[in-house]
């Protein structure tokens, strides 16, 4: 190696280190902690009543003695929909709605909870369907599904 390579040589080991794998940021690992230390402390429910429409209300219950924190990468929170019985979407609620692409997150206290509602009108539809609703939070996802039948 002759003395003008040092150089060179000492500029790729600065980049090459610089470039390197780095650990997660502290906001990301605290956030790791939380969802590590409340595992399991949400309860949902999915309720369908069926009328001239049908109505879907979900609820999602925080069980923990402490607050939990729901993290969404945007602003579609959750999403409601209505397959037949062979698995087919008949209707989806976030059709036609527009989203924000802003992350958010929403803080529910001991005991509290998430209430999201939707209609489907089913027109001249009749049988038996599946309402299927899941929460997209980022580390609390969870779905439920009820079979439902429309005279």
């Amino acid at each position: 190696m002759t003395p003008r390579q040092l150089p060179a040589l000492l500029a790729s080991l600065v980049f090459a280190s610089a470039c390197g794998p780095r650990p997660p940021a502290k906001e990301t690992q605290a956030r790791r902690a939380v969802v590590a230390a409340a595992p399991h402390t949400l309860a949902a429910t999915l309720d369908v009543a069926v009328r001239k429409s049908v109505r879907l209300d979900f609820r999602v219950t925080n069980g923990a003695a402490r607050a939990v924190e729901l993290s969404f990468p945007t602003g579609h929170t959750h999403e409601f929909v209505v397959t037949d019985t062979t698995g087919r979407e008949v209707w989806k609620w976030s059709d036609g709605r527009l989203f924000t692409q802003v992350m958010q997150s929403r803080v529910l206290d001991h005991s509290e909870s998430a209430d999201y509602q939707a209609a489907w009108e089913p027109g001249s539809q009749h049988g038996t369907f599946v309402a299927v609703v899941t929460l997209r939070s980022e580390n609390h996802p969870m779905e439920q599904r009820v079979t439902f039948q429309v005279p």
